[in-house]
């Protein structure tokens, strides 16, 4: 089923509150900016993070925030549904001598789940202040599986004051790697990191799919323009399983600019285990798709669209090719030889290893061989594919 502008306007679920006032306000103008960079937040910069049953991960994420070469003023841990002791770890790092001032807030049963813990803090941060602006200048949403460059801060300032109309600066991700028990393990997470970093280096600064959930850096000007709109910044609705690419909308549909920055680095977790991988990408991709519908094809839709339907049409393509070669060699009783074949193949051999050159020989080796990318792809149009489905023939998707 095509994802077509007529079949994307047929979705009959609501959209987020506030949207079309969020569509209809005008760009942010520079001279209406201003006077709210210039007053004077009570933070310079403020990082939020969500964490669900992250005891191992969330020590890892704070002491990275706690190396930065600008550290963040604030640190509010928002501990959303959790049954481990992801509370105890956090309270701990708050205690210790030298980190950044370290707020616990406990949300032991949330039903708007992500979206829900991240409008938790920004409103208990707003309300100290009157609004988000006069909190902070900018706020980090980071997941607490989630590790930063160093300089990701500083880095990321700098990126804001350069342009005022700027809402927000996404991280580049990277995979974490050593995380695999087995040779099976090792691939996924291989492909995973081969994935994270092709993105990494080919993903649009002009007009940005999405803001990473694992590390995006907002001002709080833009932030503010959404709660003015609709009452909260991240669309608090069961069925929201992508609260950054709709928050990314909705910023963009408000005038205000997004980007991704080569040098705001973050280091996340991947899925080693199929399952685990599979129901990851279905929630990301159904998502997606459930937001698209909503919004339809628009000016900010329209590229992502595209995409998706580019990346279906681009497996079928790929297992024609190989489903005509291995026809071809059954009825030869050996390889299928014919020159302009194999030279199409050792061409996309060559590009698939150069699109990962920084990430080193073994990357580009992996790439080059074809038959281990083929394998993912597969795996990869599954999700796709189930994704689309659900999408169009199941109701409202809900957070597992």
């Amino acid at each position: 089923m095509a994802l077509t502008g007529s079949t994307l306007l047929d979705s009959e679920e609501a959209l987020p509150p506030g949207t079309e006032a969020v569509r209809q306000a005008p760009p942010p103008a520079v001279d209406k900016v201003l006077p709210k960079a210039h007053r004077e937040p009570a933070h310079d910069t403020v990082v939020v993070i969500p964490a669900r049953n992250e005891e191992a991960e969330v020590l890892s994420s704070l002491e990275s925030l706690a190396a930065q070469t600008h550290r963040p003023d604030l640190i509010l841990v928002v501990v959303n549904n959790s049954t481990d002791g992801t509370e105890r770890i956090t309270r701990e790092f708050a205690g210790r001598p030298g980190v950044p001032q370290t707020r616990v807030l406990c949300l032991p049963d949330n039903p708007h789940k992500k979206a829900g813990a991240l409008n938790h803090a920004l409103a208990g941060l707003a309300e100290q202040c009157g609004d988000l602006t006069g909190a902070a200048r900018y706020v980090l949403v980071m997941d607490a599986d989630t590790s930063l460059h160093p300089r990701f801060v500083q880095r990321a300032r700098m990126v804001m004051e350069s342009d005022p109309t700027l809402g927000g600066v996404s991280a580049t991700c990277y995979g974490r790697s050593g995380l695999w028990q087995n040779p099976w393990q090792r691939y996924l997470a291989g492909m995973q990191i081969i994935e994270y970093g092709r993105y990494a280096h080919t993903r649009s600064r002009t007009d940005l799919h999405t803001m990473a959930g694992a590390g995006s850096f907002y001002s709080t000007a833009a932030l503010q323009h959404l709660i003015d709109a609709r009452g909260e910044v991240f669309w608090q609705h069961s069925g929201n399983l992508v609260e950054d690419y709709e928050t990314t909308l909705s910023l963009k549909e408000a005038g205000w600019r997004v980007t991704a920055n080569q040098y705001c680095v973050a280091y996340t977790d991947l899925m080693p285990v199929l399952g685990d991988l599979v129901r990851q990408r279905e929630r990301w991709v159904r998502g997606t798709l459930d937001i698209m519908r909503q919004r339809g094809w628009t000016r900010h839709t329209r590229l992502s669209i595209v995409q998706y339907v580019l990346g279906l049409l681009g497996f079928a393509y790929s297992l024609g090719w190989v489903a005509v070669w291995a026809a071809q060699s059954i009825a030869q009783g050996q390889p299928a030889g014919d020159p302009l074949w194999l030279l199409l193949l050792l061409a996309w051999s060559v590009f698939s290893a150069v699109r990962v050159i920084p990430l080193g020989w073994k990357a580009m080796l992996v790439c080059a061989l074809l038959l281990p990318e083929l394998v993912f792809q597969f795996i990869r149009t599954y999700w796709m594919g189930a994704s689309l489905w659900r999408s169009y023939t199941s109701g409202a998707a809900t957070w597992a």
